[in-house]
């Protein structure tokens, strides 16, 4: 099932299971996994998008070899709030994906992570192609612990 809302997704997920943290792109799908406690996120890998049924399924194997609860996927709105195309891509790819597995699937707004996760990268001097390498799931690291934040402020 899809939550739009933060505090329904919580409610449907199962207690002391990880999840998983998606920066869904044009090219590539960024990941990141936190802690059964759901305190830490780790970026785990980046994902080479190819088709759906492929990138599915890799992001479905993952779920399954980590036991995960649930996933979260970055929602890209725009600056003022408003969703544009990319919103929709990763709504259709939720909605596809939610098709293909019973895991609670929620949202979050993802707007400058990629940014903080650049900037980070930069700090620690990380070389221009490492960088390139792990800017994904280093993002997708981002919003899981925004998620993570919020989710240990519901309880």
């Amino acid at each position: 099932m899809i939550y739009d809302d933060i505090s329904e997704f919580a409610a449907a997920l199962p207690s002391m299971q990880a999840i998983a943290g998606i920066d869904f792109g044009e090219k590539t799908i960024g990941v990141a996994v936190s802690d059964s406690y759901r305190a830490v996120a780790t970026p785990l890998e980046t994902i080479r998008r190819k088709k759906f049924t492929l990138d599915a399924a890799r992001l479905l194997e993952i779920a399954d070899g980590r036991r995960l609860g649930g996933l979260v996927l970055g929602l890209p709105r725009n600056m003022d709030g408003s969703e544009g195309p990319r919103c929709q891509k990763t709504r259709a790819f939720a909605r596809n994906l939610s098709r293909l597995t019973d895991l609670p699937i929620g949202f979050w707004d993802e707007r400058l992570s990629t940014v903080a996760a650049e900037k980070a990268l930069l700090e620690a001097d990380t070389t221009r192609k490492r960088r390139a390498e792990v800017i994904d799931h280093v993002a997708a690291g981002y919003i899981l612990q925004g998620v993570l934040d919020r989710l240990g402020h519901l309880k």
